[in-house]
């Protein structure tokens, strides 16, 4: 499927780096406006979805959120979630639909800028430079585990939420599922509903609603403007960032996630995991904080959507409100391994960041990709797909298209400029304000 471009090729006007979603919606972009350029792909299209999600996985919101650019949703289900599979088949389907100028099976190694203003990327298939350089690879590129992993007995099985498949791959016993954003709560969701006997660390992760007077509290919050507001509208953007999603399901049509009625029905529930010591493990005095911050940032949306419904005349039925099914009195902050029978870990702790083959002072202390709306202070270098990168729908399926549409027009404006100067350097660093290509 791939078309064998770069074999031929040294130069490119314009290089992208992965072939998510990202990376497809700016090529896709960059060819409705006729300028040159590549997609490098170190898989197959479609490789985080297919290899690093679990059996059950669908997504947490609905199909018709689905807008990658020329390409919208095209089911018969726009108010369900895709599963796994399908999900790729959408990206494969977009692939076939536009035929983008795609590498795939190719890994770019090195990034650096040359003393002439080109960029020069190394890959695992050669050398070849760019004008300008979209980087879509995304934040999520290696799993995270916290050091005291390293503490659990060698007996115990542990995998990271990218490497959980079903219950069936863990080990009879009990297993223990440290983190609750949106991967740990539907792992353990997955796990107890194979009657599982399931320990849930708890964290701050906060929850939404699936449904809520009527209907999807995405449907809502789409209407109400939420996914389109700007990162530039918050006075802490870099928290804002950093924020962990709310937790809720696609599963069985979309259902919420509530952790007391997991607990209600036999589920254990911790704090946070602190230490570990051989078989003896402690958790932090923040469960019942934990889950009353949980619900009560989905109160909160609610309280938004009831305003939203009086404001503009909507006939939506009434709803009563949530009622705590179940409360963390007198919970352990110790368990004992052997006598709890746990014999798996799994950890949805996150992914950390890898930009060690990028050779450009583009990065903050934390290593995060300093930028603006995905423009970089490195003319000619950008990023795209990153959570928040200019609104709540970034990096997902939602907005990247309208982020990627930015970005193009940005390099067309560069390019534009660059031919009246008579040299091609990338965009300026304050080309943003300089160009009205808002």
């Amino acid at each position: 499927m791939p078309e064998m471009y770069f074999a031929v090729r040294a130069h490119y006007s314009v290089a992208v780096v992965g072939g998510g979603q990202a990376g497809l919606s700016v090529s896709h972009e960059l060819r409705e406006r006729g300028i040159d350029h590549v997609v490098v792909e170190a898989h197959r299209v479609g490789h985080e979805w297919r290899e690093r999600r679990w059996d059950s996985f669908c997504l947490v919101t609905p199909n018709w959120q689905c807008r990658l650019p020329g390409y919208p949703y095209r089911g018969d289900d726009p108010d369900g979630f895709m599963v796994r599979d399908d999900i790729v088949r959408y990206l494969e389907g977009y692939v076939a639909h536009f035929r983008p100028p795609l590498v795939e099976g190719v890994t770019v190694t090195r990034l650096r800028r040359s003393p002439g203003g080109a960029f020069e990327l190394s890959t695992t298939a050669g050398d070849f430079t760019a004008d300008q350089v979209v980087i879509a690879t995304g934040p999520y590129h290696a799993p995270s585990l916290p050091p005291m992993a390293r503490q659990f007995p060698d007996s115990v099985t542990q995998v990271h939420s990218s490497r959980y498949r079903n219950p069936a791959q863990l080990p009879p016993g009990a297993v223990l599922v440290v983190g609750t954003g949106q991967s740990g709560c539907q792992i353990a969701e997955d796990l107890h509903l194979a009657g599982r006997q399931v320990h849930l660390a708890v964290g701050s992760a906060p929850r939404v609603a699936r449904f809520y007077r009527g209907r999807d509290c995405v449907a809502w919050l789409d209407d109400m403007g939420h996914y389109a507001k700007s990162i530039d509208d918050f006075d802490d953007a870099g928290a804002v960032r950093m924020r962990v999603n709310h937790y809720v399901t696609g599963r069985d049509g979309g259902r919420d996630i509530d952790l007391r009625a997991f607990a209600r029905d036999g589920m254990r529930l911790y704090g946070r995991l602190t230490e570990v010591g051989g078989t003896a493990l402690e958790f932090a005095d923040d469960l019942k904080v934990n889950l009353d911050h949980a619900d009560a940032v989905a109160e909160g949306i609610k309280d938004a959507v009831d305003a939203h419904i009086t404001a503009q005349g909507i006939a939506a039925p009434d709803e009563p409100r949530y009622t705590p099914v179940w409360e963390p009195d007198d919970q352990p902050r110790e368990l004992d391994l052997d006598q709890a029978d746990i014999t798996s870990v799994v950890w949805s702790t996150g992914f950390r960041r890898d930009h060690r083959w990028i050779e450009a002072p583009v990065f903050d202390g934390r290593g995060y990709p300093m930028h603006w709306r995905g423009a970089t202070s490195v003319p000619g270098l950008y990023f795209l797909g990153l959570p928040w990168q200019h609104s709540w729908g970034s990096g997902r399926f939602e907005a990247v298209g309208r982020d990627a549409e930015f970005l193009a027009n940005h390099i067309e404006a560069s390019r534009r400029l660059a031919d009246v100067c008579g040299t091609l350097t990338g965009a300026p660093t304050d080309l943003a304000s300089a160009l009205p290509i808002g």
